[in-house]
């Protein structure tokens, strides 16, 4: 085992490594227009046909079993235009003016956001990987809140480099998921500061919440981290419009009920977290990455 890792690190890893730096370079030398084209063009043309799409369509069946073969094929091919064009996009982080006046991004919410950057406590942003997620953080950062955002750190550690590099333009830590993160995590919110998090994922350990109809396994982190500093818990999406122009959504904080049992107040505000994630999928089912295992057999 030993052995196969050091190969992988030794061979493969420069290899990926190689491979995502071109990328990153031919995508920064094109405008940011016309790299979201591109990528859209061929995520939408090769996506479909690699391997690990069958989990995105096994995931439709189980959210939406009354929509048709062809019904499903089209949101897939929406999924991969997305993930392709943010992929393209992400090297031109640096260029969005989130809050600009050259109409690209518009903005609903703003208030919210500088409720958070107001009102002397710490506070939580959550999302989910729809449309250009990326821009969720720029939308904090450019209004005045710096955003500690936890991650999943790459196995890859030249492909980390470059993961870090391109995100330079967000103001606030970004902190890796696992134990090596609670201590930073608990540390930032306690500093008064302000956390994103990424929260439609499975986390195997997690609680079981509904959502589309299933009980699921979810990271209940959200909701005792709010319990625990008594702070605001702000949902926040975007949606692609067209091309590489969007729409960053920031609602009203959310208000969790507090019954004097942990547990239970715990998995009712998931089940709240977990409702909102779904309104947004079934809004822009297409902009979702329908390809995290949430429903697993």
């Amino acid at each position: 085992m030993n052995i196969r890792r050091a190969l992988r690190r030794g061979l493969l890893h420069p290899l990926e490594a190689a491979a995502a730096f071109l990328a990153y370079a031919v995508f920064k030398a094109l405008p940011l227009d016309a790299a979201s084209a591109v990528g859209g063009w061929l995520g939408r043309t090769f996506g479909p046909l690699l391997p690990f799409t069958g989990r995105a369509t096994r995931n439709l069946a189980r959210a939406f079993p009354e929509i048709t073969p062809a019904e499903t094929a089209a949101i897939v091919r929406g999924m991969w235009d997305n993930l392709g064009r943010l992929v393209a996009e992400y090297p031109h982080l640096d260029e969005f003016q989130v809050y600009g006046d050259d109409g690209r991004i518009t903005v609903v919410g703003a208030e919210h956001v500088d409720l958070l950057r107001d009102d002397g406590k710490p506070g939580i942003f959550f999302s989910a990987h729809l449309g250009n997620w990326e821009i969720i953080s720029l939308g904090a950062t450019q209004r005045g809140v710096p955003l500690d955002r936890i991650y999943r750190a790459a196995n890859n550690r030249l492909v980390e480099w470059l993961y870090r590099h391109g995100r330079k333009s967000v103001e606030g830590a970004l902190i890796a998921k696992g134990p090596a993160g609670i201590r930073p995590l608990l540390k930032s919110l306690g500093d008064g500061k302000h956390l994103g998090l990424m929260v439609d994922q499975k986390l195997n350990d997690g609680i079981p919440a509904p959502f589309f109809g299933h009980q699921v396994m979810t990271a209940p982190a959200l909701a005792e981290l709010a319990f625990k500093f008594d702070c605001p818990v702000v949902p926040a999406r975007v949606e692609r419009i067209e091309g590489a122009r969007f729409r960053l959504i920031v609602e009203p904080p959310l208000e969790f009920a507090r019954t004097g049992d942990q547990a239970a107040d715990v998995a009712a505000a998931m089940a709240r977290v977990n409702a909102v994630i779904e309104r947004w999928v079934r809004d822009t089912p297409e902009q979702w990455l329908w390809l995290h295992n949430r429903w697993p057999d």
